[in-house]
């Protein structure tokens, strides 16, 4: 019997889950899970290093690694051949609000609590 996954911690779900480029060439659709925009999210928008992002997702380096290298082949084939890029699923776990720092948490939380410093 396989080993269950582990749940990987996610700051937020993603704003928008849904893009389609102007002039669609494919019916296909890309389905890119949470966890695999979670890394991209980390590694590549806010500049983490991969060990930093698998101690934000809770998860081995090793399996950020691997979960990065799907989702920017992923990011790729939409892209390069026109296909609508769908985010959703995944084995996550939303990180509770006590688990927010100024490290593992996205730029919406980031900013909250710095307004509630600073009140």
């Amino acid at each position: 019997m396989p080993r269950p996954r582990k749940f990987r911690r996610v700051c937020c779900l993603p704003a928008a889950t849904e893009f389609l480029p102007r002039h669609v060439l494919s019916d296909e659709i890309v389905i890119m899970t949470i966890d695999e925009y979670e890394t991209i999210r980390l590694i590549d928008f806010e500049g983490l290093m991969q060990e930093q992002c698998a101690l934000s997702m809770n998860i081995a380096r090793t399996s950020v690694v691997s979960i990065y290298a799907m989702a920017r082949r992923k990011l790729a084939d939409a892209l390069i051949n026109g296909k609508r890029l769908v985010i959703e699923g995944g084995d996550i776990k939303i990180a509770e609000e006590a688990e927010y720092d100024h490290v593992n948490c996205c730029r919406r939380h980031r900013h909250k609590l710095k307004r509630e410093e600073n009140t």
